[in-house]
């Protein structure tokens, strides 16, 4: 979710379509890679263009507003969720009266997130808030194993703890499945993995995800585990097993795209529908803007697990600053916004737009010096943090469980409002129990046809 400098959705699109015409050095996006140009930034312009998505553009955001009755994400309003693959056949679907459920993930590689991990639940949570629909959340352990040097029994135990930190973002257990691909690899999952991987040659496999001679057969399997999700029928304690009951939406990072590019294209073949997506650029590291943020290095990522000191001190010392090299040299020629990664990191979570627009009216303007917008962002991001760490430590062994569950929720009540608290997580020994009976069909959902 790389830097963004748009203010609204339609300067997205306008500086996607003049960077369309400048000639670029090559970069490269795929799932596993991401790497800019001779600048070292990412092209947008060409990755929509090369992978046939769509910018999305005001009249799509009015219609999202429109429907659903809440102003638009600042992730939206800002560009950052830029791009997309039919979303607005989903709005035009649910202005209709049609459900759809939302569909995410998160690769559990390491002990805690950074705030780019983030990104994807937060407007997750958003979207399952404003359009009132059920989510599932895929933790593909079974993919960490197979490309890092990792016990499966560490990538499995990542994966709980992942799932901690996205719990803690707020989700409702009643309308939010998590799941662990080696643990739920059940009949309805799997048997879409085969279909959809009989569909998909090995010579498209390694047109849409460059696999070579070293690549090992577990990775070259893997990508339709990743596209089953997107289909229903894996889910029929949410769902039921018709796998036309529902259109998935899926928010992710473009990078993503590949996958999702293949499941579309499989989709008629196994009687689905082809999965909608809305994509988002990447979060710019810390240190500048060069694709994603390394867990490698700490000093190019705040993590969730920061304490207010090294925020500060990370912000303070690291964070790459578009300040001229004196104070009176920038009160007279301004800050640079295409550059300064706290301005960029200021459009991702301060949620006031008269502020944001002031402070980089301020900034390039050499009003506000480098270290008073490094303030700002400090105070922004410090409590966030903290909020975070606060409900990560009221998740426990037992709320994963809760949300890893496969009790049958009822179809009907994961739409619409909710009434209520959340149902409290089950004490040692409690079964776990939703609004659901106690087979594994969920009450309710459609019947094949």
């Amino acid at each position: 979710m790389s830097g963004v400098d748009e203010v609204t959705a339609a300067t997205a699109a306008t500086s996607l379509a003049d960077a369309a015409d400048e000639t670029t050095a090559e970069q490269v996006v795929t799932p596993w890679d991401v790497a800019g140009g001779a600048d070292g930034k990412i092209d947008y312009a060409k990755l929509v263009n090369d992978f046939g998505c769509q910018v999305i553009d005001e009249q799509l955001i009015a219609r999202i507003e429109k429907v659903t009755g809440v102003k638009a994400h600042p992730f939206l309003r800002r560009g950052m969720f830029f791009a997309h693959r039919e979303l607005d056949q989903i709005v035009s679907a649910y202005e209709k009266g049609e459900k759809f459920y939302l569909y995410t993930g998160r690769g559990p590689s390491s002990e805690s997130l950074h705030l780019g991990h983030l990104i994807p639940f937060h407007f997750t949570k958003w979207l399952q808030e404003a359009f009132k629909v059920p989510l599932v959340i895929q933790l593909t352990d079974d993919e960490k194993f197979l490309w890092k040097d990792m016990s499966l029994e560490a990538a499995r135990r990542l994966a709980r703890e992942n799932a901690k930190d996205i719990i803690a973002t707020g989700f409702d257990p009643r309308r939010t499945f998590i799941f662990s691909d080696v643990n739920y690899m059940c009949t309805p999952f799997y048997l879409n993995t085969l279909k959809i991987a009989k569909c998909v040659t090995f010579n498209q496999a390694r047109g849409i995800f460059g696999f070579a001679g070293e690549s090992n057969i577990g990775q070259i399997g893997f990508p339709p585990t990743q596209a089953a999700p997107a289909f229903p029928d894996c889910f029929p304690h949410l769902f039921g097993t018709e796998k036309k009951s529902l259109r998935c939406l899926i928010p992710c990072a473009i990078d993503q795209d590949p996958y999702f590019r293949m499941t579309r294209d499989a989709a008629p073949r196994i009687g689905g529908y082809k999965p909608a997506l809305v994509e988002s650029r990447f979060f710019p590291a810390l240190k500048g803007e060069s694709g994603k943020m390394s867990a490698s290095d700490p000093t190019s990522a705040i993590y969730v697990t920061d304490t207010p000191k090294q925020i500060k001190d990370k912000v303070n010392k690291y964070a790459f600053s578009g300040g001229r090299e004196t104070l009176e040299e920038h009160r007279l020629l301004g800050g640079n916004l295409e550059t300064d990664i706290p301005w960029k990191w200021l459009n991702f979570f301060l949620d006031d737009d008269d502020e944001l627009a002031k402070i980089g009216k301020e900034f390039s303007s050499g009003a506000m010096s480098s270290g008073e917008i490094k303030a700002r962002l400090i105070e922004c991001l410090s409590p966030m943090i903290a909020e975070h760490q606060r409900c990560r430590a009221l998740v426990t062994d037992a709320t994963v469980d809760q949300f890893f569950s496969t009790a049958p929720r009822d179809f009907d009540s994961m739409f619409g409002e909710l009434s209520g608290d959340p149902p409290a997580p089950p004490k040692e020994g409690e079964a776990v129990s939703f609004q659901g009976g106690e087979n594994l069909v969920a009450r309710g959902a459609p019947e094949p046809a």
